[in-house]
């Protein structure tokens, strides 16, 4: 099998009806996107899904592959709370592992709490939780899931190239694997947030928006470092995972959305082999 379905999907909490408190309208045009990309993820019959996150362990210098047995999550916003537990492949992760290790990446295995069994758990991130959400719970799927988690500090190529081995990975493997690069996009939206207001997020979210209208995040690659600390996306690092993986497999993008209701913007794309894709670019 191979890669059958990638998507860029956010990560703010309010996209989630029960924690939106009284952002629930301000977050409606990504949260209708969400509900999009788990009904065109259900399509794929996805047997496992690889899922890169900005938000789980921060090993520096080093691209992290959990290979727990589950992973298990909880968040709390305006009171109400949330859940997930998911299933691991630890096949597929270990896999992933050793093919990456092949091409000489600075890449290693993360297991949490025991060996194996239940306590083997690795605490699910936001970054994680919140597209799954959608992608599994809501949608009443259940395929497990693999969580990378990348490094900031290495040179993005490592990062395609690390993308390439996943995509070389579930080539050889017997699954129907899809990838959700989980990505909120620039950070300084407002000069209230918590980051200041900056031009560079808006400049860098509408380069985001064209690389994927265009089918081609490659541009994305070539941005200074300056640029992009003053941009303070989180995205850009799962971004090039998934460059990678569209080398290895080409598919054709759907921008369903993009919005910034408060001082990050969000942004939600999905690929497709050329001959699934129903409906072109969205927007």
């Amino acid at each position: 099998m191979s890669v059958v379905f990638a998507c860029i999907a956010p990560h703010g909490a309010e996209t989630i009806p029960k924690l939106a408190g009284n952002m629930l309208e301000a977050f409606a045009v990504t949260r209708e996107s969400m509900m999009k990309l788990a009904a065109l993820l259900r399509k794929t019959r996805p047997d496992s899904i690889v899922l890169a996150t900005p938000h789980n362990l921060r090993l520096e210098g080093t691209i992290g592959v959990v290979t727990t047995e589950f992973s298990e999550g909880v968040l709390e916003e305006s009171k109400k709370r949330v859940k997930l537990h998911c299933k691991c492949d630890r096949n597929l992760s270990v896999a992933i592992l050793r093919n990456a290790k092949k091409t000489g990446l600075p890449v290693v295995g993360a297991n949490y709490g025991a060996s194996e069994g239940p306590a083997s758990c690795m605490p699910m991130d936001w970054g994680t939780l919140i597209p799954l959400w959608f992608l599994t719970k809501r949608n009443r799927l259940r395929p497990e899931i693999v969580i990378i988690t990348p490094s900031r500090e290495i040179p993005l190529q490592d990062l395609v190239t690390f993308g390439e081995a996943i995509a070389k990975t579930a080539n050889s493997s017997r699954k129907r694997v899809a990838f959700v690069a989980s990505a909120d996009q620039g950070h300084a939206h407002k000069a209230d947030g918590p980051y200041g207001f900056n031009a560079a997020s808006s400049e860098f979210d509408a380069m985001v928006k064209r690389a994927v209208v265009e089918n081609d995040l490659g541009p994305l690659l070539k941005l200074s470092p300056g640029f992009v600390e003053n941009a303070k996306p989180d995205s850009l690092w799962q971004l090039a995972i998934l460059h990678g993986i569209l080398k290895r497999v080409p598919m054709t993008s759907q921008l369903l959305s993009y919005q910034a209701p408060t001082y990050f913007g969000l942004l939600c794309a999905a690929y497709l082999p050329a001959e699934s894709n129903e409906s072109g670019n969205a927007i």
